[in-house]
């Protein structure tokens, strides 16, 4: 996709855009949005939403930040106002599912062993408080440096790394056994 500019959303068609962006980062969004809500049905429905958001939202994008960063600014925001909200806290959501987990061609014996440890990890990280689960999943599961994570989070990098050192902490405590992530 070519970067967005603000000469091109003024001299493009905001559907041609909103296409485009929801082709090269809506996997991207959903994942963001189950990382927050543990759920996927809600996520892709939020996903949507954010994509709504997005489409009226386009005419303010002054081309400070990168794309990504924008579009993930506003999936964090509403992701965080979901959770806010009344709906949310006061509805029981009827399906769990795990994240994504990405195999490996390796024995059958040691894949079934790393997927039951990545669903535990996922699982435990969709148990963190939000503010330590957004670092670690932005940083682990996106593979962002600490300074993009900061960046959208509009947070410090010092404060990211207390926070994820922190969430680490809970892990390590909770899961004891998973060994392999915990050197990240």
């Amino acid at each position: 996709m070519e970067e967005l500019t603000i000469e091109r959303i003024a001299g493009e068609d905001r559907d041609v855009l909103i296409d485009e962006l929801m082709h090269q980062y809506g996997q991207e969004i959903l994942q963001l949005a189950y990382s927050y809500v543990n759920n996927r049905d809600l996520a892709e429905d939020l996903t949507q939403e954010i994509f709504v958001k997005c489409y009226k939202a386009l005419h303010t994008y002054k081309g400070k930040a990168k794309v990504r960063t924008w579009l993930w600014r506003i999936a964090i925001n509403h992701c965080k106002d979901y959770l806010k909200s009344w709906y949310n806290n006061h509805v029981i959501p009827t399906s769990d599912e795990m994240l994504y987990s990405r195999e490996s061609p390796q024995s059958t014996e040691h894949t079934v062993i790393q997927q039951d440890e990545d669903a535990r990890l996922a699982q435990a990280v969709m148990h963190l408080p939000v503010n330590y689960r957004e670092v670690i999943y932005l940083h682990y599961f996106e593979d962002r440096p600490i300074r993009e994570v900061a960046e959208v989070l509009s947070l410090k990098e010092n404060t990211v790394k207390t926070r994820m050192r922190r969430g680490k902490a809970i892990l390590k405590k909770s899961l004891g056994g998973i060994s392999e992530w915990r050197n990240g």
